[in-house]
C-alpha cells in the first residue's frame, strides 16, 4: 500500500540492471588496470621501490589516492 500523495506510478530511480553494473565495473577496471607507457611503469617501479612497496600495490596506492607519493 502506498502512503499519502503517491499517485502509485513507477518509482523516479528504478534499480539499474545488475547486469550494466557488472559491465561497467570490468570496464572501468580494466581501464584502471591498463599498462601505461613503458616511462611512466619504470618511473613507477623505481618510486615504488623507494617507498619498500611493489608496483601493483604502489599503483593501487595511485589509484585509490589519484596522487603520487
Amino acid at each position: 500500500m502506498s502512503g499519502i500523495g503517491h499517485n502509485g506510478g513507477p518509482a523516479l530511480d528504478p534499480e539499474p540492471d545488475p547486469s550494466w553494473h557488472a559491465w561497467c565495473w570490468r570496464r572501468a577496471h580494466k581501464r584502471a588496470w591498463k599498462t601505461p607507457p613503458r616511462e611512466i611503469a619504470l618511473r613507477r617501479l623505481e618510486r615504488a621501490e623507494a617507498n619498500g612497496m611493489t608496483y601493483r600495490e604502489y599503483t593501487l596506492e595511485i589509484l585509490e589516492r589519484g596522487r603520487h607519493r
